[in-house]
């Protein structure tokens, strides 16, 4: 994949709109990956599920703290793609109290899916998730990939966490 374009996708998301007004003045607002990912150097990575343990207690708050040093080493932005609705991804960012990463919601899988990365985790009644992986972009071509070992659908090998974590990626950044 390093080397290649990111998928040319959209993402099914929601922003705040206060003209709507009441106790959901949210609106629906289409974002196309390739304008997301233009003219910038970005940080994504992605996990299989909102509230999810390893997800919620170590990847994206150990990015969200680090988001400045990742910043320094030349990353305008870092973003969190996930198999999960607009309304999942917001609800956990709030839970999570996130103050850096952007979530991004690919409900559909269908970024996931043209990443080679949609698994299905049906042994834990998740259905279609992606696998974990992180990767640098530069704009819009992947520069750097960092993928869990074992790929699978049945659950070998459980859920491995390193490759896509932050401090792997960081090392990479500082080495450039």
């Amino acid at each position: 994949m390093e080397g290649r374009k990111v998928p040319s996708v959209v993402f099914k998301t929601r922003v705040r709109d206060e003209s709507i007004g009441g106790p959901n003045p949210f609106r629906w607002q289409d974002v196309n990956s390739d304008e997301l990912f233009a003219g910038k150097r970005v940080v994504v990575f992605s996990l299989p599920g909102a509230f999810t343990p390893t997800c919620s207690n170590q990847q994206v708050p150990t990015y969200d703290k680090l988001y400045p040093e990742i910043r320094d080493l030349g990353v305008d932005e870092v973003y969190c793609i996930s198999v999960n609705d607009a309304f999942v991804m917001f609800q956990w960012g709030k839970h999570l109290g996130l103050k850096n990463v952007k979530l991004i919601p690919d409900g559909s899988g269908h970024f996931t899916r043209r990443m080679g990365m949609l698994i299905n985790k049906d042994h834990v009644g998740f259905g279609m998730r992606s696998w974990r992986y992180a990767m640098v972009v530069t704009d819009g071509v992947i520069e750097k990939l960092f993928e869990e070992p074992g790929i699978n659908d049945a659950g070998e090998g459980g859920d491995p966490y390193g490759e896509s974590a932050p401090e792997t990626v960081i090392a990479y950044l500082r080495s450039r």
